[in-house]
């Protein structure tokens, strides 16, 4: 945690009497948010879209993308919150940490659809487009775990061994002091990085549209969070003797095959458009005006009066027009 007002006051601004507190979890999540939609803009006007739609979209996706992954988290670490002595304003309290991806992803597809929908693009395109964005964001949510030193996993001896101050409520009971654990969080960083450059190489080799590619990423991270989420020690909600986020990593593989394998029946050519039909975005001109200029001294412009040659006696009334290419 920073204290930006502190800061302030240290430099000599000592009328500043606030104290802000900037986490570092809250900045990774902005960070990762930042970068998703700066990737997704620029994938989808590869497609033909106007870049400025993924904002349009990013309105509705990202703040019930939020609520669901806090929703999620809470319901499935019910102990955290809820009993004797918890306070229930702590559910609010997402800089602490705790946003689960699962709930992320269902609530936010439906702020994806509904953005969609107004904003007139497919929803398999823009989700196609986000795809490989969404492991990004994840990337940098991840590195918000290690300044929280949080979801780490079982203990270790391998060099690269997280160390966790024996002060944490994570720290497992009767462990000694300087007990190394598993970093999941890097591993799932360094997934997610790998995850990204497999998605993008099968989605150019095979030409993959229609939801493909967001299938491929709900397969991928599926598989690797589902054996990280196994070697984790933090507290979770069991069923059926499997943690919870481990059955939702399940299903999302399930889910990803699904929408795979009915999209390659039911689409089996490509996107005419990232576009609903009736709804496609045409690229404005750079300039476009059918003013004209003259060389005559006329009222209101700046013709030169002493001008003598031969051009000056005529008049040189042109168009003045510009334009931009059909973007690709």
């Amino acid at each position: 945690m920073f204290n930006l007002g502190q800061w302030f006051r240290d430099i000599g601004l000592t009328w500043f009497p606030f104290n802000i507190n900037i986490h570092a979890y809250a900045i990774c999540i902005l960070i990762g948010i930042v970068a998703a939609t700066v990737f997704t803009a620029y994938r989808l006007k590869r497609r033909g879209a106007d870049p400025g739609v993924v904002l349009d979209i990013a309105l509705w996706a990202v703040p019930l993308g939020i609520i669901g992954a806090r929703i999620f988290h809470v319901l499935t670490h019910p102990d955290d919150y809820f009993g004797p002595g918890k306070d229930l304003l702590k559910t609010l309290y997402i800089w602490e940490g705790g946003l689960a991806i699962f709930g992320g992803l269902v609530l936010g597809a439906v702020g994806a659809l509904i953005g969609c929908r107004i904003a007139g693009v497919r929803f398999w395109s823009f989700a196609d487009a986000l795809a490989p964005a969404l492991l990004l964001a994840q990337a940098f949510g991840r590195l918000g775990n290690w300044f929280n030193h949080e979801l780490f996993g079982v203990p270790t001896t391998l060099p690269w061994g997280l160390q966790i101050e024996k002060t944490n409520p994570a720290f497992p009971v009767g462990l000694p002091a300087g007990t190394l654990f598993l970093p999941t969080f890097l591993y799932e960083i360094i997934w997610n990085l790998i995850g990204i450059a497999v998605i993008l190489f099968l989605e150019k080799k095979f030409t993959l549209q229609w939801g493909k590619v967001i299938a491929l990423y709900l397969i991928w991270y599926g598989l690797g969070r589902s054996y990280l989420e196994s070697v984790r020690i933090d507290p979770s909600e069991i069923f059926l003797g499997v943690r919870t986020n481990v059955w939702a990593a399940w299903g999302a593989i399930l889910v990803g095959l699904i929408i795979f394998f009915v999209q390659r029946r039911r689409h089996p050519a490509l996107e005419p458009s990232p576009y609903l039909p009736g709804r496609e975005w045409t690229p404005q001109p750079a300039v476009h005006s059918v003013e004209t200029y003259s060389e005559f001294d006329e009222d209101d412009n700046d013709a030169d009066p002493h001008r003598t040659s031969d051009s000056a006696q005529v008049s040189a009334v042109k168009p003045v027009t510009s334009g931009v290419g059909t973007k690709s």
